[in-house]
């Protein structure tokens, strides 16, 4: 395998900005290439070594959602080829990796839908009984299923600091009632019809969080990435069970090994990845393209 891409370096076009993981270049006044780069970050740190072909991955499985459930709402792509709009010496850097999708107005929020209780939600519920404001019986255990799936949105962060928890009241303030209501909706819709999706394959989708975006014409848009190992917790099915957290095909596998790590405080620089690391996350991801993508 091809080492890991951890920066991009295309000067044919405007660089635009660089995320935890996707660099992007402008493409004319209404267009933009989004490379996902082999990065990959945890606790709000991008690692110093990237997961090799992660990139790739990501972006198969993107473009799966967004075909699959494209008649939800509609999504960023474009029939563009990422090739054709960058220096011929710089293709490999996007072969496989990039897309050129359409430069919406992002929304200030982040869309989260939560089927079980786990990760920031466990903690929110411990202390509170409730998830960004919404009430849950009593009692739950971790990983517990909630009786339906609930929205929690979150504020989006600046690059190494984390997102935070709001309820649906804050969010009516930020976007207004009826684009906030839309957003909700379409979100549940989504991960309802992820979750069947992934279900038959095996796989519990956990949680899940969009990001939204608005046209020239205000319309709303997905946009950024679909359903990914990245942004979302996929779980396998059969080794799920209330009361501990399952193992599963995202991050969690490098989260593990980095709360083990005696003295790291969660802060940038990151400590070095041993390979079993490197190699172990990388087959979660390739696990849950291929399981996911996998013909019926």
């Amino acid at each position: 395998m091809p080492p890991a891409l951890l920066t991009t370096s295309i000067t044919s076009l405007p660089l635009v900005s660089r995320g935890k993981v996707r660099d992007n270049y402008a493409v004319g006044d209404d267009l933009l290439l989004m490379v996902a780069t082999d990065r990959i970050s945890a606790f709000d740190v991008v690692m110093g070594q990237g997961i090799p072909g992660k990139g790739e991955m990501l972006t198969r499985i993107s473009c799966f959602w967004f075909e699959l459930l494209q008649d939800v709402v509609p999504n960023h792509l474009t029939d563009v080829d990422p090739e054709s709009v960058v220096a011929t010496h710089e293709r490999d850097q996007v072969r496989g990796r990039a897309l050129v999708v359409k430069r919406l107005k992002p929304l200030p929020v982040e869309a989260v839908v939560r089927g079980y209780l786990a990760g920031s939600g466990w903690k929110d519920y411990q202390a509170s009984g409730k998830v960004c404001g919404v009430d849950l019986p009593r009692g739950l255990p971790q990983a517990a299923r909630l009786p339906h799936a609930i929205f929690t949105p979150a504020t989006k962060a600046d690059l190494g600091e984390h997102d935070e928890n709001i309820d649906f009241g804050r969010m009516v303030r930020l976007v207004g009632v009826e684009l906030a209501g839309q957003v909700r909706d379409i979100s549940l819709e989504i991960y309802g019809r992820a979750a069947a999706h992934a279900a038959k394959r095996g796989i519990i989708l956990a949680d899940t969080k969009f990001e939204f975006g608005l046209d020239t014409q205000g319309r709303l848009v997905w946009m950024d990435e679909a359903l990914t190992p990245d942004s979302s917790r996929f779980w396998p099915a059969d080794q799920w069970r209330e009361g501990i957290s399952p193992p599963s095909f995202d991050k969690q596998f490098l989260r593990d090994w980095l709360e083990a790590v005696p003295g790291w405080n969660k802060k940038a620089p990151a400590p070095e990845l041993p390979q079993a690391v490197i190699e172990g996350t990388a087959a979660k991801y390739r696990e849950a393209l291929e399981r996911l993508t996998a013909a019926s």
